[in-house]
């Protein structure tokens, strides 16, 4: 659906946000002795967040947030970041990003903006932070759930106070603190089918009166639910272990030091792509198919020339014969065609240390210092047939060290912030890319001969140095009334030295040395190997007014502008003008929004509309095969979001959540030499315009047990998975479900829990990228099946 783009109209169009302002109204005067009755049993219940790097109540902070503990992540069968999308508006959170390969690497969207290329080049457009450090590399993003104390997501942008790549919001991980004094320890572990076996365990140790540890690891292993008809290997399985240390020292009341590690790994069998589809009149499909010996087809490429059958417009003919790249191809939703060598892996460590000094009572010094260490790989049949069009095989290291100095006041009507964050980056990649192109006379000859195509190598090292400075203050003038505002000075430094070039043949190694020669000076490289350096810096602020009509009640009004910088592309099968790196400026995101927060202790409901200026979007166009990053577009996007749970002291659970979006690419800028692949009127991607999801549960006493039937459902409009309209990857509407009875004995540690995941068996697309026009392959990933489990846990 499309708007006009004032904000009036979005509300006058919807009725979401005036209920929940009308309940509210109704709940501070009609119902205000229960209401008073209700803020007792609150103050036990208070959702505590930090989405102001501060712990406050969830009533008390004007963004729009989505909350949840620990335990309502289990409750829910939410174990892993990318399930979050499944609870919480305006948020498409996927795996095994449509470029990498790997399973582990994460493409995330809010309210519609994120960014679709996972690569090292590529910063994310929302933020993931784990204990408030942030998560730099996509790969980083895909977190299990095990020992946590709960998430936030932040819908809107986040840029005064988290600062790089939160444009689109943000998503808070927090782990479990080392409870002192206290010795204690959790465990689960399940079963299911596919071979599915999963456990967790953490243990709290006191160190006398004023330190405690905390070490928890989990792992998990299953079978892959697509296979691969030419091996039998198993695409999509799990295999996988985690592992984390926490030591908290409190030496005295006013001075606390957190240190935390975490390690991760897994090593499994490939991202589960299936065939989407084959353009026949594409050059690589037409090319690969006169090299197999497919009856009709046609290229007009030498040596093949006039007077040759084979000769004519890249055509291969719609027959079901396995010499031909056509559409037959397509072996269904969970068998995949491919040949190549597939595989993803990734490990990740980090180490951090926080500092917190209490000053005064009205004055507190935080340092948060942190490193982090990402590598993967991950190879893909692009085109999931036994045809080499194009495998992508792309590894990479990453480290990143960040320091943050937080300085925070609160001295009654006057609060604040004053921070200053130093982040530095080095990222190694290499890329390596078989494919049938480019269709010169040796390539050609090579392939009619049965041999080799060629295969492009890209071998990159980026750096990335970030400084910024900020501010937040709040005053609260009268009772009730809080005003704030924010500003934040950010400067990046991005620097890109690359070796680019194309092997012929495909199957000889990489050169070692490897060569530092460009094309005009004799050399073979399609560019100057730098090093190339950009700077990007922008001011961006926040504001906002809330004002409390009651203990339970609040509205607010707020206003945020946050910007993602730029950088150099690093991928190309030929010379860009000039032989120098294509770069990409930074894109911004003004918003507005307006929302609504009622709290009275068994019953909470959040309301927000807003919309947002999307300006100089980082959009892929195509120059040949090569997807590159250029700013082309202004969008402009608008929603509204509901929150709603009622949790009685009678044992009924009730959560539900809903959310709409509405975008309008406002014009598309030509880039001279590169094909568009969006327009206006188009969807931007990962923007479905309705998403909802509701949780029913019921704690029914049976003897000496609690029973506990749970049900939730969540329902995504069409989407699509790239920019531009390529029906093979669409997705329509679809329902998920999961269904778990769980139960708990009045005495004792332990809980028996049996589940049903996407019980009615949904088939839908969670992942989905093409490339039609020359490479001619679409690729598609569908979401596992039904699946049971069954799960012992026990807290001591």
């Amino acid at each position: 659906m499309r708007g006009s783009g004032k904000l009036a109209r979005v509300l006058g169009h919807s009725s979401m946000l005036g209920i929940a302002v009308s309940l509210g109204f109704a709940s501070a005067t009609v119902m205000a002795q229960e209401a008073e009755v209700a803020s007792s049993d609150n103050a036990v219940n208070t959702i505590t967040v930090t989405a102001r790097r501060r712990e406050e109540s969830l009533q008390e902070v004007p963004v729009a947030i989505s909350a949840f503990s620990a335990e309502t992540l289990e409750q829910r069968q939410i174990s892993q970041t990318a399930d979050l999308e499944q609870i919480t508006p305006n948020l498409q959170f996927k795996t095994a990003g449509q470029l990498s390969g790997n399973t582990a690497s994460t493409v995330v969207f809010i309210r519609g903006v994120g960014q679709l290329d996972p690569t090292a080049a590529v910063d994310p457009g929302v933020g993931i932070y784990i204990d408030e450090v942030y998560v730099g590399r996509a790969v980083g993003g895909a977190i299990d759930f095990g020992d946590i104390a709960g998430v936030e997501v932040l819908r809107g942008p986040q840029g005064t106070l988290f600062g790089r790549n939160t444009i689109g919001g943000a998503i808070l991980v927090r782990t479990k603190e080392p409870e002192i004094g206290e010795f204690g320890a959790k465990g689960r572990f399940r079963v299911g089918d596919d071979n599915w076996f999963e456990g967790f365990a953490a243990l709290n140790i006191p160190l006398g009166d004023t330190a405690a540890a905390r070490v928890s690891g989990g792992f998990k292993s299953r079978d892959g639910y697509v296979i691969r008809a030419y091996d039998g290997l198993d695409l999509g399985n799990d295999n996988g272990f985690t592992v984390n240390g926490a030591l908290l020292w409190e030496p005295s009341a006013t001075f606390k030091l957190n240190l935390r590690g975490d390690y991760s790994k897994r090593d499994e069998n490939g991202a589960p792509f299936v065939f989407a589809g084959i353009n026949e009149n594409a050059p690589v499909a037409a090319i690969v198919s006169v090299a197999a010996g497919c009856p009709g087809a046609t290229i007009p490429f030498a040596p093949i020339a006039p007077g040759d059958p084979r000769f004519g417009a890249p055509n291969v003919p719609l027959i079901d014969d396995a010499r031909c790249a056509n559409d037959f191809q397509d072996k269904g939703p969970f068998v995949n065609g491919g040949t190549a060598d597939v595989l993803s892996t990734s490990e990740v460590f980090g180490f951090s240390g926080t500092a917190e000094l209490e000053i005064s009572d009205a004055l507190s010094l935080k340092s948060i210092t942190a490193y982090r260490s990402t590598e993967s790989r991950g190879i893909r049949d692009a085109d999931n047939t036994p045809f080499v069009m194009i495998t992508t095989d792309v590894g990479a290291e990453s480290d990143q060290f960040s320091q943050e100095l937080q300085l925070q006041f609160d001295a009654g009507t006057v609060s604040g912030i004053l921070g200053a964050y130093y982040f530095t980056e080095d990222t190694s990649e290499r890329a390596t890319v078989p494919l049938a192109f480019p269709p010169s006379p040796p390539v050609i000859g090579s392939l009619l001969a049965g041999g080799p195509g060629s295969r492009d190598l890209q071998v990159s090292e980026l750096e990335t140095e970030s400084v910024a400075i900020f501010g937040e203050v709040s005053v609260e003038p009268t009772d009730g009334l809080e005003l704030t505002g924010g500003l934040r000075y950010t400067n990046d430094d991005k620097t890109f030295s690359g070796t680019v070039l194309n092997l012929f043949p495909a199957d000889q190694p990489d050169p070692d040395p490897l060569p530092m020669t460009a094309i005009p000076d004799g050399g073979p490289l399609f560019i100057y190997p730098g090093p190339h350096k950009a700077s990007f810096d922008a001011l961006t602020g926040s504001a906002s007014i809330r004002y409390n009509w009651s203990s339970d009640f609040s509205t607010y009004a707020s206003y945020a502008k946050s910007f993602k910088s730029g950088g150099f592309n690093t991928r190309y099968n030929a010379p860009p003008p000039g032989f120098l790196p294509v770069p990409f400026d930074e894109e911004q995101v003004e918003s507005y929004e307006i929302g609504a927060k009622l709290d009275l202790g068994e019953f909470r409901a959040s309301a927000a509309a807003f919309i947002a200026n999307y300006d100089n979007i980082q959009l892929i166009f195509r120059q040949g095969v090569v997807p590159l990053l250029f700013n082309a577009g202004e969008a402009r996007i608008q929603g509204l979001e509901f929150e709603a749970a009622y949790h009685s002291y009678s044992g009924l659970m009730f959560d539900v959540a809903l959310s709409t979006l509405d975008d309008e690419i406002k014009s598309i800028t030509e880039v001279p030499g590169a094909t568009a692949t969006v327009a206006p009127g188009d969807e931007l991607p990962l923007t479905p315009s309705f998403q909802g999801s509701f949780g029913i549960g019921y704690e029914i006493p049976l003897g000496d047990f609690l029973v506990t039937p749970r049900f939730d459902g969540n329902y995504t409009s069409s989407l699509t998975f790239i920019t531009g309209s390529v029906p093979e990857i669409e997705q329509d509407g679809y329902f998920v479900s999961n269904l778990s009875v769980s139960l708990t004995p009045d005495t004792g540690p332990w809980k028996l829990t049996a589940g049903v995941t996407n019980l009615f068996d949904e088939r839908y697309l969670i992942q989905g990228n093409a490339s039609l026009a020359t490479l001619g392959y679409a690729e598609k990933i569908y979401a596992r099946p039904q699946s049971w489990y069954v799960q012992i846990s026990a807290d001591f």
